[in-house]
């Protein structure tokens, strides 16, 4: 306002409009405006104005937004679609009634709608099982990562048969990303073969924090090679304790000190594989070395199956975003089982059961596009596949 008003006193005084409009860097429209809204309105109209339109083109009746504000207070419990019927079946015909959505919007902002946290899925261990025998039960973690010389940090991922204390694997990583993981269970998979069941914590890549159930792609590749998961409790190493011990170890002798970069620590740790393996007589084995108890898996790694459903009514792939397309309805499964195909199987009037490989992940509602997931996927098989 303040350079506004010099720049009216200045041309008052005699100054020519163009000069006053190049010193003021503003064309000589704007000058002109200027000078026309000083002589209607006076010191006032050189004052910033509001840029709100006089009118908005949609904007919604007020008693419009009363009547909707006020049948949500009636009736608590109904949402946007029976309060639109409501005002469908009350208000004449030439009285246009919002959509859904607009009503929904009108309710939340008279704080009559219940805002739902979202939701993270609580991360549960599963049933463990005993693993008697040889690649019964693997067992697999990453250690604590630790500095090298070179100031790059080494994410250790170690792998280890239940039963015989084996190292299968113990491999340097530069992070535990998911695909560096595939690559190194993929190779141990081709020279072991492939166990019975591999036991975890809840931690990536083994498991996702925000996915179905927690699978992750990595577990849910090993579900697809017949590998059944087992999750130790949040909190409870020691549901992994032989595993736990074997970091203590490996810990004391091969990261202590540290390798001078990520090639001399991968020697270190390979030095110290074969000698736990062939060397090192382990009380708990009646002074044994485990590979005198380890023989390799009789299930050889063959790459992925196809899953078949034949006692389901239809089998439908999920999108790249974790939607299940199912008769023109969308609804969200999970991310990390993009690509694959899971069995649907119609159990009620408009409710779907879901499975994938032998478990049954939860009942899809057509109506309310929403999955309920089951409460133990990882239990005992309900619909049997092929």
């Amino acid at each position: 306002m303040d350079e506004r008003m010099r720049f009216v006193i200045r041309h008052k005084d005699g100054e020519s409009m163009a000069s006053l409009c190049r010193e003021f860097g503003i064309s000589r429209k704007t000058g002109y405006k200027i000078m026309e809204r000083y002589e209607h309105c006076g010191v006032e109209g050189l004052s910033d104005r509001t840029r709100r339109p006089f009118r908005y083109a949609n904007q919604l009746p007020e008693q419009i937004e009363a009547a909707i504000v006020a049948a949500r207070r009636e009736k608590p419990s109904w949402g946007a679609r029976k309060i639109r019927e409501r005002l469908l079946r009350r208000l004449p015909h030439a009285v246009k009634v919002p959509a859904c959505s607009t009503i929904h919007a009108i309710l939340d902002r008279h704080g009559l709608v219940k805002r739902l946290s979202r939701s993270r899925t609580r991360a549960e261990g599963t049933p463990l099982s005993e693993g008697r025998r040889p690649n019964d039960l693997w067992c697999t973690d990453y250690k604590g990562e630790f500095q090298l010389a070179d100031k790059r940090y080494c994410y250790p991922l170690t792998v280890t048969d239940y039963a015989s204390r084996y190292l299968l694997l113990c491999e340097a990583m530069q992070s535990n990303r998911e695909q560096s993981a595939f690559i190194a269970f993929e190779r141990l998979f081709k020279e072991r073969g492939l166990p019975r069941a591999i036991r975890s914590d809840n931690g990536v890549p083994f498991a996702s924090p925000n996915g179905l159930f927690n699978l992750s792609k990595l577990s849910v590749w090993w579900l697809r090679l017949g590998i059944s998961i087992e999750r130790i409790r949040p909190g409870h190493p020691q549901q992994n304790g032989r595993h736990e011990r074997m970091h203590l170890t490996l810990k004391q002798e091969a990261t202590r000190p540290a390798g001078a970069n990520m090639l001399q620590q991968q020697a270190k740790f390979d030095a110290f594989l074969d000698e736990f393996n062939n060397e090192r007589p382990h009380q708990a084995l009646s002074m044994k070395c485990p590979a005198e108890l380890y023989s390799a898996s009789v299930r050889p790694y063959q790459g992925i199956p196809q899953p078949h459903y034949p006692f389901h009514d239809r089998t439908v792939v999920v999108t790249s975003c974790g939607r299940l397309c199912l008769y023109r309805k969308k609804i969200n499964l999970s991310q990390s089982l993009a690509g694959q195909a899971v069995g649907v199987k119609e159990a009620d009037d408009g409710i779907w059961l879901v499975s994938f490989m032998a478990y049954d992940l939860g009942y899809i509602d057509l109506e309310e596009k929403t999955l309920q997931p089951l409460h133990n996927p990882f239990g005992p098989r309900v619909s049997p596949i092929s």
